[in-house]
């Protein structure tokens, strides 16, 4: 059972170790917490001269839905030209309008920044109200593929919304369902949909002593977490992954 493997990472070293791990493509995002943001223009040019895989750049400006403002989606759209113009093999993205339908203009100004390289939707499209009436806009678009969940918080929960949009599709946009994605579900969640690509992630805690010597000090919000720690992709889990589906 083969199946392409897209790792989303939240930094550089995400990266690097998903390529190790045996991914076929990355989704390099910055801010996981919030579902990931928009990363640094330098990690996206380091990313595509230490990497031999694909490179997708989430190009999201804030967490907390995707009806933006003209400075938001201005700033989107600049960084959409500078990911592209610093090699990014694709980028992806989702707007909505206030009532949660795609925002279909500045999608098309988001495909149309892609130029050749690959445009991806991603997961906004599972609060959209008729998900097949938006599956056909995207394919209108032009849009290289999309990400979803089945409109479900676990993509194994939405497979047989799944399993319905790629018989929608018919090979007119790829369908790469993400979401919730283990080893102990991958074989079942790819039975029931038939698909030929899927997205996951897997982190571990990761630790950073330099700040110990004032561990009162706090450099984030409201939820305080301590400051030694940070996540880094599990390369454990990810290498799993890539025996489960891969066969390797």
């Amino acid at each position: 059972m083969s199946c392409l493997l897209e790792f989303c990472c939240g930094s550089l070293d995400d990266a690097i170790l998903s390529e190790k791990a045996g991914g076929d493509r990355v989704e390099l995002c910055a801010s996981m917490f919030f579902g990931g943001l928009t990363p640094s223009i330098g990690t996206v040019i380091e990313a595509k001269k230490r990497l031999d895989i694909p490179v997708i750049v989430m190009i999201r400006a804030r967490g907390g839905g995707f009806n933006y403002t003209e400075a938001e989606f201005s700033a989107m759209l600049a960084d959409a030209k500078a990911c592209i113009n610093a090699g990014a093999d694709g980028l992806v993205f989702g707007v909505l309008n206030e009532d949660g339908t795609l925002d279909t203009d500045r999608i098309g100004q988001l495909v149309e920044a892609c130029g050749d390289r690959a445009s991806v939707v991603h997961r906004c499209f599972d609060v959209t109200p008729d998900p097949k009436a938006a599956l056909e806009q995207l394919i209108d678009l032009g849009v290289t593929r999309l990400l979803t969940s089945g409109q479900e918080d676990q993509a194994l929960i939405g497979a047989g919304l799944l399993a319905e949009l790629i018989n929608q599709a018919n090979g007119r946009i790829e369908i790469m369902p993400g979401g919730g994605i283990r080893p102990h579900n991958v074989h079942d969640l790819i039975a029931k949909t038939g698909c030929g690509q899927i997205h996951l992630a897997s982190f571990r805690q990761a630790q950073d002593d330099s700040t110990l010597s004032r561990p009162h000090v706090t450099f984030g919000g409201a939820l305080y977490p301590p400051e030694n720690r940070y996540e880094i992709a599990d390369s454990t889990v990810l290498e799993q992954m890539t025996q489960l589906v891969k066969g390797s």
